[in-house]
């Protein structure tokens, strides 16, 4: 297999000895302190939007689960309202991305609505 066919994928099987781990640590050592982070978080209630939108506020990107939320309506509607106020405070924006994720973003930063390559 050639080198543009590894990189694109072109077919074959992978074993585990194609993958290299990266160690987090020493990549942000390497880059330096960074302007904005992308952050993660799960959502199982109105509580847990505090912490998204400090990170919102700081200036971050989250990107949320809420597989928790499916089966309580009104819990997500509430949610997404309080997340919707903070996106609208900083500029940023927000959207929902199939059934289990939202993803938030602070001031300056536009989530595209369409995929790549499209």
């Amino acid at each position: 297999m050639g080198l543009m066919s590894k990189i694109l994928g072109g077919g074959g099987t992978r074993a585990a000895e194609d993958y290299v781990e990266l160690d987090p640590d020493a990549v942000a050592a390497e880059t330096g302190e960074a302007a904005m982070r992308v952050q993660f978080a799960e959502i199982a209630g109105q509580s847990d939007t505090v912490d998204i939108k400090d990170a919102v506020y700081d200036g971050d990107v989250v990107i949320a689960d809420i597989t928790r939320l499916r089966t309580k309506d009104k819990t997500v509607e509430h949610v997404l309202d309080e997340l919707r106020q903070v996106v609208q405070e900083v500029g940023g924006d927000i959207v929902q991305k199939g059934d289990d994720q939202i993803v938030v973003t602070p001031t300056g930063v536009q989530i595209g609505r369409e995929k790549l390559g499209r």
